[in-house]
């Protein structure tokens, strides 16, 4: 695992972390939901609107891309 694939790694796992979290908590305080339904539904949501980070091989060496829903297109970092 490279550096880059591995910095890829750690901001979706960072970002999914934070939506995960704040999105278990609003569901707990302002829904009905009880039980698994809880977590399930903030995983269901994270996942949807986490971004998504890639490394990968180009000519110029290797280079951090990253797409999101909210954004038009793919952005390199």
């Amino acid at each position: 695992m490279t550096k880059l694939q591995l910095r890829a790694f750690l901001y979706q796992l960072g970002s999914f972390a934070i939506l995960f979290i704040s999105f278990r908590y609003l569901i707990f305080r302002y829904t009905n939901l009880t039980g698994l339904f809880i977590p399930f539904t903030a995983f269901v949501v994270g996942t949807i609107l986490s971004p998504k980070f890639q490394a990968v091989k180009t000519r110029d060496g290797e280079k951090l891309f990253m797409s999101w829903l909210f954004i038009k297109g793919i952005k390199e970092l």
